[in-house]
């Protein structure tokens, strides 16, 4: 299994970390993920609490056989919703800090013992790096460009990176228990977008949340234009739903995606059917995107698909936002 802290690891006075996931249907990544936190080299304690989902590649039982480590433990999770994995994982853990990880990703060697140390030094609640996305398959290397280029996913500095400091989210985060606790954890309502309506209540409660470049989670995009589709139609889906509840929380990036879409939706139809001068946008458009793939893009594969993935990417988040059902959460 995993080589075991030393005891004169352990005693050099690091706080003992909580690492929590929730997971369905990763049994190509999961020992993986698990791997990478005991290769993080942190020194003091470390538990772990994998709630699992229904899944049907054997996750479960993969799961399982990694609880003969002691310090990993298997969480019953049998909505499946992400929210409510992350409460039952904190729910079966003791310490004050947790560190969040995903099934699909690694975090980087001394992410968990530089995140308490950045914990410590600025009194934040919850800190966290940047989301490396990193494809194995062309396709996923191409939509690993558009997730790091701010053509792809705006200025938000945990695709794109920039300097450390107080920020609105964080990609997963390492957090206190207490200020978790203090808020009622995760909102079981939100099955997608948990996080950022989380740190939404956390700084709407005092706490800062801290972004630090140097902590690093590698993430594994999806492997089909279909499940890239899905991802953002539902991160736009819900996106809106945390905007109409929590009122004075939108930000100008979150709606340039539907704009995009309603310009384009309006633009052809009169270019079709009115004046050709309507292919102006769609066209300008195009040209950019065009452009930035050239740029972003290593080689001629990489060139060709990024369009694409981009004008995915932009108009699944453009249409799930407007598309988003009032009804989506209950009151």
């Amino acid at each position: 299994m995993f080589a075991a802290n030393s005891p004169s690891e352990s005693a050099h006075g690091w706080p003992g970390v909580s690492v929590i996931l929730t997971v369905i249907n990763e049994a190509a990544h999961l020992k993986s993920a698990i791997a990478a936190i005991f290769e993080s080299g942190y020194p003091g304690e470390i538990e772990i609490a994998i709630a699992v989902g229904p899944s049907k590649d054997g996750t479960l039982e993969i799961a399982k056989a990694l609880t003969a480590d002691p310090r990993i433990r298997v969480v019953d999770n049998p909505s499946g919703r992400t929210p409510d994995g992350l409460n039952s994982a904190i729910a079966a853990t003791k310490n004050e800090i947790i560190v969040r990880v995903d099934g699909h990703s690694e975090i980087s060697p001394g992410y968990i013992r530089r995140a308490v140390e950045i914990l410590q030094e600025t009194g934040a609640v919850n800190v966290g790096g940047v989301m490396a996305a990193e494809g194995i398959s062309g396709f996923q290397r191409a939509v690993a460009i558009a997730m790091r280029s701010k053509i792809g996913v705006g200025s938000a500095r945990f695709h794109t990176g920039g300097k450390s400091g107080s920020t609105d989210t964080v990609y997963l985060g390492v957090f206190k228990r207490s200020a978790i606790e203090a808020i009622g954890g995760y909102d079981s309502r939100f099955t997608r977008a948990q996080d950022w309506e989380m740190n939404f209540r956390l700084r709407k409660a005092g706490g800062v949340i801290w972004f630090d470049p140097n902590l690093k989670v590698t993430y594994r995009p999806r492997k089909s234009a279909r499940e890239l589709a899905s991802q953002y139609f539902q991160y736009g889906r819900w996106r809106h739903a945390v905007l109409r509840h929590h009122k004075g929380s939108t930000n100008a990036r979150y709606l340039a995606p539907p704009t995009n879409l309603i310009i384009h939706a309006i633009s052809i139809p009169l270019a079709l059917f009115i004046n050709p001068v309507f292919w102006l946008a769609p066209l300008s458009y195009l040209s950019i995107i065009t452009l930035a793939s050239f740029k972003l893009g290593r080689n001629w594969t990489e060139r060709v698909r990024l369009p694409i993935v981009l004008i995915i990417m932009h108009f699944s988040w453009g249409f799930g936002f407007i598309s988003s059902p009032r009804t989506l959460i209950s009151k």
